[in-house]
């Protein structure tokens, strides 16, 4: 029976890795929807060498740093228990490599290639782990602190906090040391559009990403016994109020109905295992109506050209997610308790400043000593052609 059950944890954690792996192909085409043609080869080949990069940083330093394993056994020791511990490392691998798949949509379009690479090791290397160990693995007493401040520890059941506010809030320095793509704002105040190259690719990224978050949400549970169908319930309900809420505040615009769901689903990732469903429809609705006003007044108002929109998808729909489990968590709103509004607080504010002071480090250090940025030319004729040699249509340059 403990062979079969260890078996059966392994399937599923590894079924779980494999959905939130395919997540990867959803960022990759969300990406390649939303920027312009000239770039779209670039989108698909950052997602991909980003997630190779983050496997060599995360195995051999990051998982270390966030959990005190290292996996430099004998072979035959790390097959103990049908080689769970191997299959925790891979499903907790795709959430850190998901770092550098939020800030890839920030900084799209005139980011250089290498030094991203560079960025990419650093932060799911270090940065990242850091705080993953702080709040899912009680490093430097973190969670003993807060429970004593405040009477309960900080939750987050899936990572609204540590994967999703981390990636967008480590976004935000990278685009503001980037600064505006060429043209997007013009000298008059004026604000030129680029409008999304690939609607269909875009809502194709969209799915993608809905899709696999059932993976991201419900095998967080990391052991079969612990599955809830309440995390799944959850989920379905906050993609939901993020659509609608979306659609509405968003006056039909399809690039706000396809974010709609994901930044819902963002938000309930904390709290997933907690709120009744109500409290997650409330909850990814709020999620879904913070997106569309914010990634609006940032990119019109504040003149921020983060390209998808991740600083409010992930940043503030995942800061807002941290908070929301200890609103909606509480057994005066039908949640199964547990939690304290205040520690919630307390551990979104450290998680937000973690990624803030680690993004800014690791982005401007990169920038004073190689730059970051493309050059005028480079830029104007598109990172497909000016780092990959070649166009996502490239019989436009053979047939004249």
């Amino acid at each position: 029976m403990d062979a079969f059950k260890s078996g059966a944890d392994v399937l599923f954690i590894l079924l779980g890795a494999i959905m939130v792996l395919a997540m990867h192909a959803g960022f990759a085409f969300l990406e390649l929807g939303t920027v312009r043609k000239k770039n779209q080869v670039n989108a698909l080949v950052k997602i991909l060498t980003d997630f190779s990069v983050s496997t060599i940083a995360y195995f051999f330093i990051g998982y270390g740093i966030a959990y005190g394993v290292d996996f430099f056994a004998s072979a035959n020791s790390l097959v103990e228990k049908n080689g769970y511990d191997l299959v925790k490392f891979f499903f907790l691998l795709t959430f850190a490599a998901a770092i550098p798949a939020i800030v890839s949509g920030g900084i799209a379009e005139r980011a250089r290639f290498n030094p991203q690479l560079a960025a990419t090791f650093v932060l799911v290397g270090f940065v990242y782990p850091f705080f993953e160990g702080m709040a899912w693995n009680g490093n430097l007493g973190f969670q003993d602190a807060i429970e004593t401040i405040t009477g309960a520890r900080f939750h987050d059941f899936a990572g609204s906090v540590v994967v999703h506010a981390m990636g967008g809030w480590i976004a935000l320095p990278a685009v503001l040391l980037l600064g505006a793509r060429r043209g997007r704002y013009r000298q008059d105040g004026m604000v030129a559009a680029h409008p999304p190259s690939s609607i269909p690719f875009l809502a194709l990224g969209a799915w993608i990403l809905t899709v696999g978050w059932f993976g991201f949400n419900v095998m967080s549970a990391q052991t079969l016994e612990a599955v809830s169908g309440l995390v799944a319930v959850n989920s379905l309900m906050a993609m939901v109020g993020g659509t609608l809420a979306a659609l509405a505040a968003g006056r039909n615009d399809p690039g706000f109905i396809h974010n709609g769901p994901l930044a819902g689903l963002v938000a309930i990732c904390a709290g997933s295992d907690l709120m009744h469903p109500i409290g997650a429809l409330i909850t990814g609705a709020i999620g879904g109506g913070l997106f569309v006003l914010m990634f609006t007044i940032t990119q019109n108002r504040w003149k921020i050209d983060d390209v998808l929109g991740v600083w409010p998808l992930h940043g503030l729909c995942g800061a807002w997610g941290g908070i929301a489990a200890g609103i909606f968590g509480a057994q005066a709103l039908g949640g199964m308790g547990g939690v304290t509004f205040m520690a919630q607080l307390l551990g979104t504010l450290a998680g937000v400043a973690v990624a803030l002071i680690g993004g800014a480090l690791v982005y401007g250090l990169l920038k004073m000593a190689v730059g970051i940025r493309l050059d005028q030319e480079q830029e104007f004729d598109g990172a497909d052609l000016s780092i990959h040699r070649i166009s996502a249509s490239p019989e436009r340059e053979t047939n004249w």
